[in-house]
């Protein structure tokens, strides 16, 4: 592919994306700013389209730098172009909208134009190519605008959560976030720990989930081991049947649990929930963990069986470290269960000390608690899921290829 035609690639890619963002990113920042703007759109393309031909044509020993300069253009030549107005409106008006989805914007675009022009010059300029730079564009757009859509309504309880009752009352269509109020938007959150008692739905619902996910491992390894390595006369109906217990619906066990834990005094304790949770996700983690053991080779625990371990230390020393990234997934799922789980708290628990998460939400929307705690409540019980399944997805990722391979 001759310079031109990358030059003419270049402009088109480039042209789109900050056509397409700049519209995509405008309307949300109308809905979510309550101001009206006017797109820019001229000065976004020309902007994507210069930086975008100074990535494909600029050579490969000035790599390092040619990431950041081409990030650093689209926002120079946008405010160059538009007067120091990048939306058509004063800079002075909403200016922490402005800034924030200005830079969003900016980075999208500067990702997305890297990943459709990447390698652009080891092809040749062909049919082919034109319908692999489509499909990336497709893809691109696709994804931007269904993470909007998501993203969206966590922006909305967000928002909610950092407005008085006033102002919802006065203007419930207003999506904006008054920042001129300083910390006193984060009211919502110190009244819920402070009046609201909040803190010990959030202790509880800690205690449970990290106490199921330790009894569910407790038995889920030694079981899921046996299944993967040792021989026994139904074992592969076992291991095929695992699952149907998922057949059950859960709803069909309450009662007789509810009976019998009330039978027992473990009715209205957390120690109840604590039983409930590992045994519904036991056969899960399982099936997902004699997966996983499978594919590590029998050789090393051999070895290590030849070196005088036995077979518990195997497990302890070999088997298990080699495994986190299955037992990491693992944890993760029982946790998000167990963190969730709304039917048996709601059955099981009636004193309000003793109420999770689920249970506690449930309990401050049937009283006169404001509409703003409610979403601050729902901000928070959402955070640590988010903040975990981060930090564990490469983890879970690998648990769950690797233990599909011979699973």
């Amino acid at each position: 592919m001759n310079i031109y035609q990358k030059i003419i690639i270049s402009i088109i890619i480039g042209s789109l994306w900050g056509f397409i963002m700049n519209i995509i990113f405008g309307i949300f920042l109308m809905l979510t700013a309550g101001i009206l703007i006017k797109f820019t759109y001229f000065s976004f393309m020309i902007a994507s389209s210069i930086s975008a031909i100074y990535f494909t044509v600029i050579k490969k020993k000035f790599y390092k730098k040619k990431n950041l300069i081409c990030f650093i253009l689209i926002p120079i030549i946008i405010i160059i172009l538009t007067f120091g107005s990048p939306y058509g409106i004063s800079i002075k008006d909403k200016t922490i909208y402005q800034i924030i989805f200005f830079f969003i914007q900016i980075f999208i675009i500067f990702i997305s134009i890297k990943l459709c022009l990447k390698g652009i010059g080891r092809m040749s300029f062909s049919r082919y190519f034109i319908e692999i730079i489509f499909v990336k564009v497709l893809k691109g757009i696709g994804f931007t605008f269904f993470l909007l859509i998501i993203l969206f309504p966590f922006y909305l309880m967000m928002m909610t959560s950092m407005k008085t009752q006033a102002l919802l009352l006065i203007n419930p269509l207003d999506l904006s976030i008054d920042f001129s109020r300083g910390f006193n938007v984060l009211n919502s959150y110190v009244e819920l720990f402070t009046v609201w008692k909040f803190g010990t739905f959030l202790i509880n619902s800690f205690i449970v989930s990290i106490l199921s996910i330790f009894i569910a491992l407790l038995f889920a390894i030694p079981g899921a081991y046996a299944v993967a390595r040792f021989k026994f006369p139904g074992k592969y109906f076992l291991t095929n049947s695992i699952l149907l217990i998922y057949l059950i619906p859960m709803i069909t066990l309450l009662i007789p649990l509810y009976s019998f834990f009330t039978q027992i005094n473990l009715r209205d304790s957390l120690i109840g929930l604590i039983i409930v949770y590992p045994a519904v996700t036991i056969p899960v983690a399982i099936y997902m963990l004699q997966g996983y053991f499978k594919t590590i080779p029998d050789e090393l625990e051999e070895a290590g069986l030849i070196d005088g371990l036995n077979r518990i230390g195997v497990i302890i020393k070999i088997t298990l470290p080699l495994s986190l990234p299955a037992i990491a997934s693992v944890s993760l799922f029982i946790f998000m269960v167990a963190w969730n789980e709304y039917l048996f708290a709601y059955m099981f628990l009636d004193t309000p000390e003793l109420f999770t998460l689920p249970r506690g939400l449930n309990s401050l929307d049937g009283t006169e608690v404001p509409r703003q705690h409610l979403m601050a409540g729902s901000i928070i019980s959402t955070v640590p899921v988010i903040i975990i399944f981060l930090w564990a997805e490469k983890y879970l990722a690998g648990g769950l290829t690797a233990g599909g391979i011979k699973g």
